[in-house]
């Protein structure tokens, strides 16, 4: 894993005050210890010796030792109950699995639907502050990609959509060729998560750190929240939001070691 991915955290202990009637109905711990154990099939995560499965009922196997160890970190970092939030990296284990595995085209395509509709093409008329923080934040993405792939994409401002030159998007979609459901699954959360495909690919290919993507995904929002503030329950969602797009850029990185 390189400086620019984030390590996962695993949170322990019990829920706060505002959390105690959604912990009465999350199902006690039944299990001591989680532990990566490895096998011909791939890397599975056992529960005091037993297999953990996917909603589906399938193993769930993981290709690396490195990411199997994180999954089984989150295990064991949970308290008294199994909180699905707390366990991020097997969320997007199991939507690989149960999910992507077999769509793969499908999942491949609708990322390069978001190339070619991208969060970065959009920019202000005004205020001249948050043009400025768009071009900072964004025009250097755009100009890797000229020079990485050769894709020179338009923008515009407003938000009607701007049609972009299909072998310029086809150019970046490269990036995506030799992806298979583990690493397709967290490239689109981070897609989805951010509304830019590219900012996903400049990613994943190490030209920019997982700040830097959070940062340049939030231009708008932070202008806003700086005239305007937030209030409690948009921090908690924007908290939120983080950890999954800190767990997907996990995810990836160990998928690949």
């Amino acid at each position: 894993m390189n400086d620019k991915t984030p390590k996962p955290v695993p949170r322990r202990g019990s829920p706060r005050s505002g959390e105690d009637d959604r912990a009465r109905q999350l199902p006690k711990r039944f299990y001591k210890n989680a532990a990566a154990v490895a096998s011909d099939a791939g890397h599975a995560i056992e529960l005091d010796g037993r297999p953990v499965k996917t909603p589906k009922r399938d193993t769930l196997y993981l290709p690396t030792a490195a990411l199997a160890t994180a999954v089984a970190d989150e295990w064991n970092a949970l308290g008294d109950t199994i909180d699905p939030a707390r366990l991020p990296l097997t969320k997007i284990a199991n939507t690989a699995i149960d999910g992507v595995m077999g769509r793969e085209r499908e999942v491949h395509d609708d990322i390069v639907r978001f190339i070619g509709n991208d969060l970065l093409f959009y920019r202000a008329e005004a205020p001249e502050g948050l043009v400025a923080r768009q071009s900072l934040a964004w025009d250097p993405v755009l100009d890797w990609f000229v020079d990485t792939y050769d894709a020179e994409f338009r923008t515009t401002t407003g938000v009607m959509p701007i049609e972009q030159n299909l072998l310029t998007v086809a150019k970046a979609a490269s990036a995506l060729t030799d992806e298979n459901a583990l690493t397709l699954t967290p490239l689109h959360v981070m897609t989805t998560l951010t509304g830019s495909a590219l900012l996903a690919i400049a990613h994943k290919r190490g030209h920019i750190g997982i700040d830097e993507v959070w940062n340049a995904a939030h231009v708008d929002e932070d202008w806003q929240i700086e005239h305007w503030g937030e209030d409690a329950e948009a921090t908690e969602r924007r908290a939120i939001r983080r950890n999954e797009l800190e767990a997907a850029a996990c995810f990836l990185a160990l998928a690949r070691l």
